[in-house]
């Protein structure tokens, strides 16, 4: 009740800020149906198409909660030559981002996620996932673009969220190199992981892996408090991050500023329908909040508010500054 007037605060400082967000633009791709029936050809449901939606995911879903939350963003990724990608790039344009950092690979398959979502009123079910990806690393060509255009607009930003789903466009040298411009730049560095990965991103200010993916990367299995801290631990050790975050989904998130220093930030959600793209709202609004000078618990406070609302809906969704401050007068 306290901090609220001062995260209010916070909030009204979002227009203020920009963000450059790099990493693997993706699609969301969502067919809605009703099951009919079993199919005679196998053991399967038969779902009646009803309509499909296409919605911004991966980094482009940062990007996405980042504009609807009120803030300002560019994106620098790559899609592919191809009809999907175009798709893409018109709806990243349509909501009023800079598409000038996204570079069109030709022989590069944009990545799309299509997931069948059957109903039966009252419930929802998604039945299957089909993905669609190229996971080459860049050709030389693309790189070297991406590359300059990093350069010539880091300048102008507050800070940088590196979204990583391990799709190829991150390698260990780019992402080492923006690390090194940001610091250059005195620009903050926050990373949402891919485990594999983890090791490319030592030196920046925030990582925030979720509890499964601190697990694998530290070899030490989440179960409890004290495994939680051991993770954390080996962790802030591997990436000399100035903050760790794990998120935890209904548990909310814990806050590592070294392995002594933590803090939990317990979840605001009640009714939880998706978790899909909430990683992306917890690191856009974080950033949002950093960049408009927040303190870490105050930063992670209000990525729990925004993620609360954002799983309170089906499919990859968003939240929004009024969204954000309803939330919080409920919580009073």
């Amino acid at each position: 009740m306290k901090g609220k007037p001062t995260l209010q605060k916070i909030v009204d400082k979002f227009p203020k800020v920009n963000i450059l967000v790099v990493g693997d633009i993706m699609m969301d791709r969502f067919i809605w149906g009703k099951v009919s029936r079993i199919s005679p050809e196998a053991p399967v449901p038969v779902v009646l198409f009803e309509k499909e939606d296409f919605i911004l995911g991966g980094a482009a879903n940062v990007v996405n909660n980042i504009h609807s939350l009120g803030g300002k963003v560019s994106l620098c990724g790559v899609v592919g030559n191809d009809d999907y990608g175009q798709k893409l790039l018109k709806k990243i344009d349509e909501i009023g981002v800079n598409i000038d950092g996204i570079f069109e690979e030709e022989g590069r398959q944009t990545t799309v996620k299509t997931r069948i979502i059957a109903h039966q009123h009252p419930y929802q079910q998604q039945l299957t996932r089909i993905d669609r990806e190229t996971l080459d690393h860049l050709k030389t060509t693309t790189y070297r673009s991406l590359l300059k255009y990093l350069s010539e607009n880091i300048v102008n930003v507050d800070g940088i969220v590196i979204s990583d789903y391990g799709k190829g466009v991150l390698t260990k040298k780019l992402s080492q190199t923006i690390i090194q411009v940001a610091n250059r730049y005195k620009k903050f560095i926050m990373v949402d992981p891919k485990p594999k990965n983890f090791s490319f991103y030592k030196g920046a200010t925030v990582i925030t892996p979720n509890a499964k993916e601190a697990g694998e990367t530290s070899g030490v299995p989440i179960t409890d408090p004290p495994s939680l801290k051991k993770a954390a631990r080996i962790l802030l050790n591997k990436s000399k991050c100035a903050v760790l975050i794990v998120t935890q989904g209904e548990e909310g998130m814990t806050i590592f500023e070294s392995s002594q220093n933590y803090f939990p930030v317990p979840t605001v959600a009640k009714d939880v329908y998706d978790v899909t793209g909430a990683g992306d709202t917890v690191i856009g609004t974080l950033a949002l909040a950093w960049g408009a000078g927040a303190k870490v618990i105050e930063a992670a406070t209000l990525a729990n508010y925004a993620a609360g609302i954002v799983v309170g809906k089906m499919g990859t969704a968003t939240a929004t500054r009024k969204d954000m401050m309803e939330a919080m007068q409920k919580k009073r």
